[in-house]
């Protein structure tokens, strides 16, 4: 699999990934000679070339199982070279969470994007209002909210083409949306009358209402999902929808939940129009590309038994390396990581395995523990036989949460397999966070 070896260009210092021998070398020519781990210099944050490989497959297996499209969160990576080979494994297009996303995903040549997200930035809503092949949804979730966007799409006259309007369904107490069905017809019947926009289906993210796999959050996302398809039979049975080229929209599923909204939504799912108006149900799940050892480990549908197709749930591609910089009194050890290195909001990192002084064999190791992060230092409390660590080993870390791990690395080491006993180099990939 190819990401952007061949993009990068000459390594230099704004790549915290390249080991300073490498400045002035071309990224492709050192990732051809596959050099081995311990060229690299630490901290770090690597993907697994494997892993990746196993989860793509792995989630559009799913997606044939459960008979839904699916458009992945590209906020996850920002890395336009995973969006491609997601969009190869069979995603009809991409998700994002902001204008400036949006404006990066169309820039990308991504031809259906759907943005998850109120966008009110004149400058983008000039853009949208442009010729364009791209087919662009956004979401609306109170009538201010569709003034606002329509002012600005028509500000300079009339859009070349219209722009489909998801109306976002919300829950008293969640994020965004509508907070009831009730809401939400308004919101639909004031982007029906709306100068520049089209009425195309429904939205909303179940994400916010639930945050663990317990038997009361899986019924609280349910009933949502309950309540979003019956604001869409609503609009249909009215005949709100007119004719929306590509089909009317219900999207939900997020990476957690994915699998229930197959259960409930996916009856939905009519691109042909063989029942009513032609509809899409659409899931967006975007942690599963790159997964991890914390978060989304614990909670992803595919780890509940939720598999179908796929036959195994998703793989950690991600994984941090870290060296041991001090070991100032017994039972604790610091490393060259922190918070601007790893990602700590949905659990700290932990500790999986040891390089001895940094280039011997990748060995398991236990009764090591990340106990805290500072900016730049991890805390690592070692119990029995961890007492053995030394100052210039390696460990490798499984992080939680990739979302707020890719952004902290504007190019990441693609390894062929971080469980192998000497993982080399194979490729890199770039992300554009801002």
């Amino acid at each position: 699999m190819l990401y952007d070896a061949g993009r990068v260009g000459p390594l230099g210092p704004q790549h915290k990934a390249a080991p300073v021998a490498a400045w002035g070398r071309d990224a492709a020519d050192l990732a051809a000679q596959h050099p081995g781990l311990s060229l690299l210099p630490t901290p770090l944050l690597t993907l697994d070339a494997a892993a990746l490989e196993h989860n793509l497959a792995a989630m559009a297996a799913w997606v044939r199982s459960a008979g839904v499209d699916l458009a992945p969160h590209g906020k996850t990576t920002m890395a336009p070279s995973v969006w491609r080979h997601q969009l190869d494994a069979g995603a009809c297009g991409l998700t994002v969470a902001t204008p400036w996303q949006l404006a990066v995903a169309l820039d990308a040549g991504v031809p259906w994007v759907l943005a998850a997200y109120p966008v009110l930035d004149p400058g983008v809503l000039a853009l949208l209002a442009r010729p364009r092949s791209a087919r662009v949804l956004v979401w609306a979730d109170g009538t201010d909210v569709v003034e606002v966007t329509s002012r600005g799409l028509t500000a300079g006259g009339e859009p070349a083409q219209p722009l489909d309007v998801l109306v976002e369904l919300g829950a008293p107490g969640g994020r965004t949306g509508a907070r009831s069905v009730a809401a939400a017809l308004e919101v639909a019947r004031a982007v029906a009358a709306a100068p520049g926009l089209r009425l195309a289906g429904v939205a909303g993210y179940e994400g916010a209402l639930a945050h663990d796999a317990g038997t009361a959050s899986l019924e609280r996302v349910r009933s949502w999902l309950g309540e979003l398809r019956d604001l869409h039979e609503q609009l249909a049975a009215s005949g709100a929808y007119g004719d929306v080229p590509g089909g009317v929209v219900v999207s939900a599923g997020g990476s957690a939940y994915f699998d229930l909204v197959a259960e409930v939504l996916a009856p939905l799912h009519d691109p042909a129009g063989e029942r009513g108006p032609a509809t899409r149900t659409v899931v967006r799940a975007g942690a599963y590309v790159a997964h991890d050892d914390g978060f989304y480990r614990g909670i992803s549908p595919l780890g509940r038994g939720a598999g179908g197709a796929s036959g195994e749930g998703f793989r950690a591609a991600l994984h941090g390396w870290v060296r041991v910089v001090s070991r100032p009194e017994p039972g604790l050890a610091l490393a060259d990581a922190g918070k601007r290195d790893l990602p700590f909001d949905e659990g700290l990192p932990q500790v999986q395995a040891v390089r001895r002084s940094g280039s011997g064999a990748t060995e398991p190791f236990t009764g090591a523990e990340v106990t805290a992060l500072n900016d730049q230092h991890a805390f690592v409390r070692l119990t029995g036989g961890a007492e053995s660590l030394r100052v210039g080993d390696v460990l490798r870390l499984g992080v939680s949460h990739p979302c707020t791990a890719f952004d902290k690395w504007g190019l990441l080491p693609v390894l062929d397999d971080a469980g192998g006993a000497q993982p080399v180099l194979v490729d890199w990939v770039r992300t554009v966070f801002g």
